[in-house]
Order: C-alpha cells, then structure tokens, then sequence
C-alpha cells in the first residue's frame, strides 16, 4: 500500500485527536502547503508579513540577526502549541531592541536544521550572534565561532516555550552580542511534552523540509505586524 502524507497525518491525528493544543496546531490555519502567504491573502491565517527584500549580506556590529526556517511565517503560521508567528517575532525583536541592538530577520532556506541554518546566520550577523527559530517554536542562540552542534543557548522544547521566554532568549542575545555573560534564559521542563508532541513535531518538520532549497541564498526580510 502507498503510504502518503494524508495518510500519515490522519494516523497521527487519530493518536493525538485527545490533545486540542496539538490539533490546533495542525490544523488548516497553521500550515499549507500551496503557496507562501504574502499581503492580504495571508490574512485569514498569519499575523505577521514577511516581505523578501533580496539577498542578506553582512551586517553591522551592533545586530542580532534573528533566522527564521524555510517555511516560517510563509507556509507554517503558528508554533507546536498554536502561538502565532508573529507573536513570538514580537517578542523576540522586542528583547533585542530592550538591550540597545538592532534586529535583523532572514530566511534561511539551505536547510531545515535549525542548528545549521542558525550558525549560518550568526556567521553572517555582524555582531557574530543569531537567534534561529523553526516553525514549530524550537530556539536557539548561536555564536559564528563555535562548532555547529554547539551553541550558546538551546531550547529544544517547543510546546512549552510561552511568550515571556521568547522576549528572554532575545534580550540575552543581545547581551551576548555586547560581550556580556548572561545568565541563561530559565526554561520549564516538561517530561511529557516529548512523548506527546513528538509524533506531530515529526510532521511539522517534514513539511518544513519540504520547502528547503540548498541552491537559494539567504534573504532579509522586512517585518510588517498585523
């Protein structure tokens, strides 16, 4: 028997249908998979706008640049647990600018791999600092210096990353981007958000995956709150 994506989704929804936060964030309204979602047609399911305006370059010493997944905000509209993308943008752009520094969006579409695309941005940023977010609500803070599968802060769960703690991770990345030794953003620490979540964070990533493209270059994007 063919096995394809509906299918799949119908076997997850079938072991998670008990959990409303998990149906609500696959529901129709948090993700597509036709085509990205730009100005008023993206009204009815984002809350934010990100608009490419070209290839990002270096930038200057006193940014954060924050990466966003291929499909953040363009095809995947809210986190794991339903927050909208934009408000978690908000809130990140928010600690940044509270410590002083710029922030810079960029879509990174090379790869899925938050750790991977988020080093690339802070490779990139002028200060050497990224804050990389993946669709589902996954965060981490990088340094361009330090080996890939290290970083600085890490936040693997994502169902249980709320508001508040997205304005933290900005605020510390900004300190870090001034040379300055925070103390790490204060995380829950949930042992049931992975055997709950896990099935439906495999298919979110699945369709972030499907919106990669290794040969397209970083772009910047200008951010517009509903």
């Amino acid at each position: 028997m063919e096995i394809n994506e509906a299918l799949i989704r119908q076997a997850i929804m079938e072991v998670l249908k008990n959990y409303s936060p998990v149906e609500a964030a696959v529901g129709g309204a948090s993700y597509s998979s036709g085509k990205p979602a730009s100005g008023a047609g993206s009204a009815a399911t984002a809350d934010v706008v990100l608009e490419e305006k070209g290839e990002a370059k270096a930038g200057p010493k006193d940014e954060v640049i924050v990466a966003v997944a291929p499909a953040f905000g363009a095809y995947q509209f809210k986190t794991i647990v339903g927050i909208p993308h934009g408000q978690v943008l908000r809130e990140v752009l928010a600690g940044i600018e509270e410590e002083g520094l710029r922030a810079r969006v960029v879509r990174f579409y090379h790869s899925s791999d938050i750790a991977a695309f988020t080093l690339a941005a802070a490779k990139l940023s002028g200060s050497g600092i990224a804050i990389g977010i993946q669709s589902r609500g996954t965060t981490i803070i990088h340094q361009k210096d330090l080996p890939q599968l290290s970083n600085l802060e890490l936040f693997p769960q994502a169902p249980i990353i709320d508001l508040p703690t997205y304005r933290a991770i900005g605020k510390n990345a900004a300190k870090y981007a001034k040379n300055e030794t925070p103390n790490p953003v204060p995380v829950k620490n949930d042992q049931m958000a992975r055997p709950k979540y896990q099935a439906i964070a495999a298919l979110l990533h699945i369709k972030e995956t499907e919106h990669v493209d290794q040969n397209r270059k970083p772009v910047e994007l200008a951010v517009r709150f509903k």
